[in-house]
């Protein structure tokens, strides 16, 4: 199993491979230690019981982290190249999905160029408005205050608008990849 970063092409199905992995672990390790406990003494009244119980608990959690991964897909591999062959010049983040308290809302791509971050989801149940507020106010919140979201579910006017950055980016040749680069972070920080 070849490791993806956050926000790269392939990371939503590597994680939920690794959280599967890691369940299965822990209740493998859970089990093995309620038998080994029964095996010895014949009984379940016994400390390795109480051991793999409390033993449940990361089990579980990891089992929560792969029943809220099992829903979203990695974006297709031709969809990644075409941004990434068009966008050069631009900060780019792939498979998001980002968290708020009422919402999970599923981002396939998102640029990022200076201030400006627009984002594509392929997901017609996500209400764009509400994410882009989202990103924006936690943006404003870790102090970007000039950073404006927009969030499409058309894919050709997303790619339109991310060529016509990448133009801009291409003629200006400023170096804002540390400031893109932390903007991109708080974006991660909030996505699973």
């Amino acid at each position: 199993m070849k490791k993806c970063e956050k926000g790269t092409p392939g990371y939503l199905e590597y994680k939920l491979k690794a959280e599967i992995l890691r369940t299965i672990i822990y209740f493998m390790l859970v089990a093995a230690v309620y038998f080994l406990g029964y095996s010895q003494t014949g009984s379940n009244k016994n400390l390795l019981t109480v051991a793999a119980i409390v033993g449940c608990l990361p089990a579980c959690t990891a089992l929560v982290g792969v029943i809220t991964r099992l829903p979203h897909r990695s974006v297709k591999p031709e969809l990644a190249a075409e941004v990434e062959e068009k966008c050069p010049h631009l900060y780019l983040l792939f498979e998001l999905v980002v968290t708020s308290t009422e919402k999970i809302m599923p981002i396939d791509a998102i640029v990022i160029s200076g201030d400006k971050v627009f984002g594509y989801t392929s997901d017609t149940k996500v209400d764009l408005d509400y994410a882009a507020k989202h990103i924006k106010n936690i943006l404003v919140q870790n102090h970007f205050q000039n950073v404006s979201v927009k969030l499409m579910n058309q894919y050709k006017g997303f790619l339109a608008r991310a060529e016509g950055l990448e133009n801009i980016a291409a003629v200006e040749k400023e170096d804002r990849k540390a400031h893109e680069m932390k903007v991109a972070n708080v974006i991660m920080n909030i996505s699973l």
